[in-house]
């Protein structure tokens, strides 16, 4: 046994951990949140504020102090019933402001989508009409519809227009649609389909000016999920025989329904803020009648509250049929 070498096991190092890299999805996420910091630094010193007293406005009532300023007392819910109860022409600007927006958004959807595809195809001038038809957003923006709405012309038109006798009236009313129910009618007799659907097809033939109008940016939205979407999917599609219907359900249709939803929303979005809304020019002519600042606030308030149970019940059913694509 005294022969036996003894050794002597001496303790390794620990080594030293590796500081680890962050990733690039955390880089870009630290990025994003520096990018949207002055957002929200503004939102939470200057916005928030306003909006948190803009709420307690609604519950309040003003009057006028003989030295100057407003004199405030809380008069609980009286500016909200007096929205509901008392003023029926806002419950009836609303219900109707509802209604135009649910014939608009799948007219707008469908349509843009529809010439997204269309402008999607490679074909000579391809860019020239994408930007004929992006015009009219740019025409009705800014200042440029601020001196559509105030234009002298079409209100002298409009003024003149009343000393016509009332068969001139309804002739021209005829005149401006481009079909009438009659045609329609006519077309689907053979269909046997309802009369809703009669009526809608003939609402949409007749607004077809403002729905090419609205539709400018969801189809650049549009065209940006299509110009996504690989080519080499189209590839084997037509090398496996499917026909374009059956490429338009199967591919471009679930790779393009992110897109839809987003339209959707915008399109909501876009209604409800526009200056032409009716709600809005109401709201706005509210504020100018005796205790019209507090009453114009609540009906605000619950203009807003629509506008997000309506942007919540759309993303809803619409989110359940969105196919996002996998990328690992």
């Amino acid at each position: 046994m005294d022969n036996v070498k003894k050794f002597e096991i001496e303790p390794q190092a620990v080594p030293k951990k590796k500081r680890k890299n962050a990733s690039l999805d955390k880089k870009k996420a630290r990025y994003g949140w520096f990018f949207v910091a002055p957002f929200l630094i503004g939102f939470f010193l200057i916005y928030l504020p306003m909006i948190f007293e803009s709420i307690q406005f609604s519950f309040m009532d003003t009057s006028t102090i003989p030295g100057g300023g407003l004199a405030r007392a809380w008069v609980g819910l009286d500016n909200y019933r007096y929205a509901f109860l008392e003023n029926a022409d806002f419950t009836r600007t609303l219900i109707s402001s509802i209604k135009n927006l649910l014939f608009n958004i799948p007219a707008i959807v469908i349509f843009s989508l529809f010439m997204a595809v269309l402008l999607n195809q490679k074909m000579k001038g391809r860019a020239l009409f994408r930007a004929i038809f992006f015009i009219p957003v740019i025409v009705s923006t800014g200042i440029i519809e601020s001196i559509d709405l105030q234009n002298t012309l079409a209100s002298t038109q409009a003024t003149m227009s009343n000393f016509s006798d009332s068969t001139m009236q309804s002739s021209a009313t005829a005149g401006q649609q481009i079909i009438s129910l009659l045609d329609v009618q006519r077309f689907f007799s053979g269909m046997k389909v309802g009369q809703e659907l009669v009526s809608y097809v003939l609402r949409i033939v007749n607004g077809v000016y403002e729905i090419v109008n609205k539709s400018g940016v969801q189809m650049l939205i549009f065209l940006a999920g299509l110009q996504s979407i690989s080519p080499a999917i189209y590839e084997s599609c037509k090398m496996e025989g499917a026909s374009a219907w059956e490429t338009f359900w199967k591919i471009t249709f679930p790779m393009i329904s992110p897109m839809i939803l987003v339209n959707a929303i915008y399109t909501v979005i876009d209604s409800f803020t526009s200056q032409s809304n009716q709600v809005m020019k109401f709201i706005d002519g509210i504020y100018s009648q005796s205790k019209g600042m507090v009453r114009a606030t609540a009906m605000s308030w619950v203009y807003f509250l629509v506008v997000i149970v309506i942007l919540a019940i759309v993303a809803g059913l619409i989110s359940a049929y969105v196919f996002y694509q996998r990328r690992d």
